[in-house]
């Protein structure tokens, strides 16, 4: 008995000038940007703070050290080494 009517009230579909987004969802929308655009900022900072800490031999290397696995150490003496010479700089 019931199944008729649920499947009669099921296909009606509201017309199309009922149907609006809303300020709630205008709102919600603002509001995860706001947060994404908060967290992006907040993971750079984070990760200055890190590099910062691993320049300062924090995590156990010293800080005048170059660390042949750390590829910034690698392109900064690649880079001393062929200063204005106009070659390539070979790649890791």
């Amino acid at each position: 008995m019931s199944l008729p009517l649920l499947t009669t009230l099921a296909n009606q579909a509201p017309e199309a000038e009922d149907v609006t987004a809303g300020w709630i969802a205008a709102v919600v929308l603002g509001s995860l940007l706001l947060a994404v655009v908060f967290l992006g900022f907040s993971l750079v900072k984070q990760l200055r703070k890190a590099q910062a800490a691993e320049d300062a031999g924090v995590y156990g290397n010293a800080p005048d050290e170059a660390d042949p696995n750390n590829a910034n150490d690698a392109d900064s003496a690649n880079n001393a080494n062929n200063a204005d010479n106009g070659e390539p700089h070979p790649t890791t």
